[in-house]
């Protein structure tokens, strides 16, 4: 199996196993993994719509969706923006916010568990590569042309 595929089937299975716990610990159904996707692009200040989709490097109708999905279970608001009456943020509720962080928990209990599994070395050790690796990654991407760019 190639180095990609094992990074993202472990990334994938991990990413579900957080999402299916934190939906049920916090009572959140529908919680779905392209939801959580979307939070860490959002600043605790609060992030305009657009450039939720830039970062996510999808289209802004595709973000308006989660974002409409993810209002509708009282995680985010739009309000307006502070700095431009005629634009609006997204950010946290209150309920989103204390959420983000039982959201954090439940990664630190995953991380817990599989080191449980797998040995505390093991995982150190992963850790460390990956941070020697990832780097080498970034870089490869930002050398590399955007998808449908011409060569």
């Amino acid at each position: 199996m190639s180095l990609g595929h094992l990074l993202f089937r472990a990334a994938r299975l991990l990413n579900e196993v957080g999402v299916a716990r934190t939906s049920r610990e916090l009572g959140v159904p529908g919680l779905r993994t392209a939801h959580m996707q979307v939070l860490p692009h959002l600043d605790l200040q609060g992030t305009r719509a657009t450039e939720i989709a830039r970062r996510m490097g999808i289209s802004k109708q595709a973000v308006g969706e989660l974002l409409d999905e993810i209002e509708a279970m009282g995680v985010i608001e739009r309000v307006p923006d502070p700095t431009d009456g005629r634009a609006r943020i997204v950010r946290f509720t209150e309920s989103g916010r204390a959420g983000l962080l039982a959201g954090l928990g439940v990664l630190a209990e995953v991380e817990a568990e599989l080191a449980a599994r797998v040995g505390t070395e093991t995982i150190a050790r992963l850790k460390a590569d990956l941070a020697v690796v990832l780097p080498a990654i970034e870089a490869m991407a930002e050398e590399a042309p955007a998808p449908g760019a011409e060569r």
